[in-house]
Parts: structure tokens; sequence; C-alpha cells
């Protein structure tokens, strides 16, 4: 059998050995020496590489009796990544064995480190991993699509529950906490606040006037209020505030003092001073009630406009009209 120069071996088989009559290795191509954890030059090949199909095979007498067929084989150590090869004897004792990785090419090409130089320019490997690439390169441009989109939706979901102009919660934003609380028996209570005297901010001073005021309202509530509490401005001057868990009648009447006098401070807006105040109204659902919550809102509802009917810059609760000096709801 006439042997084909190295170089040519090389560049047509980078996965290539040529073996001596004893089987040792008289050669191998570059891509086999670079993903061989042991040198390869006169090693046993059988010592290197453990064959296991079409049958065991331990000697070199018994390596030359599979010529033809086809061999799977693996590196006996390191990176056990499986292999493919066919012998042919070089009527001398000896034998090449042409290798390459198969379906595991992906593998042997992360495992390994590999790139297109380390295949023949024929090989089919070249464009599988072209087609690998590819679509590498298509799902990370999908991922990075899905995660523009992801943010897209998440933003306009939270557009649709902000009020544009105080960045508050919106009236949406109040029912599907209220949809939310429907389903449960927690405790929460709700208070509702109507601005007095905006309209005539408004009247008087003009609507970038009132939208000052809305803003300076809607940082006073922010700056009142816990992170878990729900702020909304449901209407053109009216707010609701949705707290989680909090039924002390002490702490909301605290609460909604602070608002009071807070909301009562002049904005100032072009040189002049918006003067307005605020009415509230309380109600409170106490743990293991079921009182829907949409009654809860009409009760604080009906609270608001009895701190109106009582002079307003006062907040009144629904039911519990004992707290000095502040109006009973009917």
């Amino acid at each position: 059998m006439t042997m084909f120069p190295e170089e040519m071996l090389h560049v047509f088989c980078p996965l290539h050995v040529v073996l001596d009559r004893t089987g040792h290795i008289r050669q191998a191509g570059p891509t086999l020496h670079k993903i061989s954890p042991i040198p390869l030059d006169g090693a046993r090949f059988l010592e290197v590489f453990e064959v296991y199909r079409p049958r065991v095979v331990e000697s070199m007498g018994q390596l030359l009796n599979t010529e033809g067929r086809k061999l799977h084989l693996r590196v006996r150590s390191g990176i056990r990544t499986p292999l493919k090869g066919v012998l042919m004897a070089d009527g001398h004792g000896g034998a090449v064995i042409n290798l390459s990785f198969g379906i595991a090419v992906v593998d042997a090409v992360r495992d390994y480190q590999l790139t297109s130089t380390d295949f023949a320019q024929t090989d089919l490997a070249i464009e599988m991993l072209y087609l690998v690439e590819a679509k590498s390169a298509a799902m990370d441009a999908s991922r990075r699509l899905n995660t523009r989109l992801q943010g897209a939706k998440a933003e306009a979901e939270e557009r649709a529950f902000t009020d544009k102009l105080t960045g508050l919660g919106n009236r949406r934003a109040m029912d599907a906490e209220l949809d939310r609380l429907s389903k449960t028996t927690d405790a929460f209570s709700l208070m509702h606040l109507d601005l007095d005297l905006f309209k005539q901010v408004n009247d008087t001073m003009g609507h970038a006037a009132g939208d000052a005021v809305l803003r300076r309202v809607a940082e006073v509530m922010i700056e009142e209020t816990r992170k878990v509490d729900i702020v909304t401005r449901v209407g053109g001057d009216e707010f609701v505030i949705i707290f989680g868990s909090l039924t002390s009648e002490a702490r909301l009447a605290n609460l909604a003092a602070r608002l009071i006098e807070r909301i009562e401070e002049p904005v100032p807006f072009e040189g002049r001073e918006c003067k307005i105040s605020s009415s509230i109204g309380v109600c409170i659902r106490r743990n293991g009630q079921d009182t829907p919550p949409e009654t809860i809102l009409e009760r604080a509802d009906e609270a608001l406009y009895a701190s109106k009917r009582a002079g307003r810059a006062q907040y009144s609760f629904y039911d519990h009209p004992d707290l000095p000096g502040r109006a009973e709801a009917s």
C-alpha cells in the first residue's frame, strides 16, 4: 500500500493516526494532537484510545481485523468525547485510521475549543459548525428580541396603570388592587382624599398651576406613605390610598392629620402661591371580615363627604365618630 506524505494526511485527514505493526503511533493529525490529553507520538494506540464497538479490541491483530468497519472509540482519559473511525491496513502490518466526531462534533467544538481550521475543508462538520453558529446567533437575537418585548410589555403595562401627570397609580391600578383584595379576607384600610379649593386655583391661576399643585400633592402622599401602600389618583383632584394590613385608627388618624397639614402648605408657582386644603374619609376592613372592597370604597367616600360637610380640611372615619373634633359619617 502506498503511503501518502504526512503533509497531505494532515490537510485531508486532520484526525488521522498512522500505526506501525506493533500498534504504536507513528504520526497523528494536528486535531488529534489537540484533543489528546497525552503526547501521541510513540504511544500505543490502544492505551490512548478505547475501541468499544463493534467489539472490545485489545491488540493490534484484533484492530486489523476491523478493517473497513465503522469503529466506535473514545479517549481513555480526560474528556471522553466519542469518536467514529475507519481503519485501512498498510500491507506491512501497520494501518491508517481516520477519525471523526460524528454527531458529537458540537460537543467536541465546545469541549476542545475547536475551530473550522481543525477540520478538513470538505468535512461536513464545517457545514454543521456554520449551522450551529447561525442557530446560536439566531437564538441570541431571539433572546434579545424577547427581552426587549418583555421590557416593552412591562413598560406598557406600567404606563397603563400609571397616572401620567403625577406618576401615581391610576384608577385602573386601584381597581386591580381592590380586585385582588376581593379574593381575600385580608385586613386593609382605604383613605379617600379630595382637594378643597382646587377649582379656584385652576380658575384663577390656570391649569399649569393646577398641575403643579397635583404633582406636589402626589409627592407629599408618597413621602408620607409606605412603599407597600397603593397610592392612586382616581379623578381630577381625587386620590385613594390603600393601606395593606394597616387597621390602627390612631395611626391612620395621625397620617390623615399629617397629610392635611402638609397639603395646606402653599405651593409656589411663577412667583405666586397656590393655596388648597384636603378633606379625607377613611374606612377599615379588619382581619376575617368579608366586606367587599368596593363597599369599603363607598364607605370611605361617605366619610369623605362627612368631612366636607363639617367644614373641609378634616378627616372622618366611617364608623368611628368618637375621635375628638372629627365629623361623623352619615
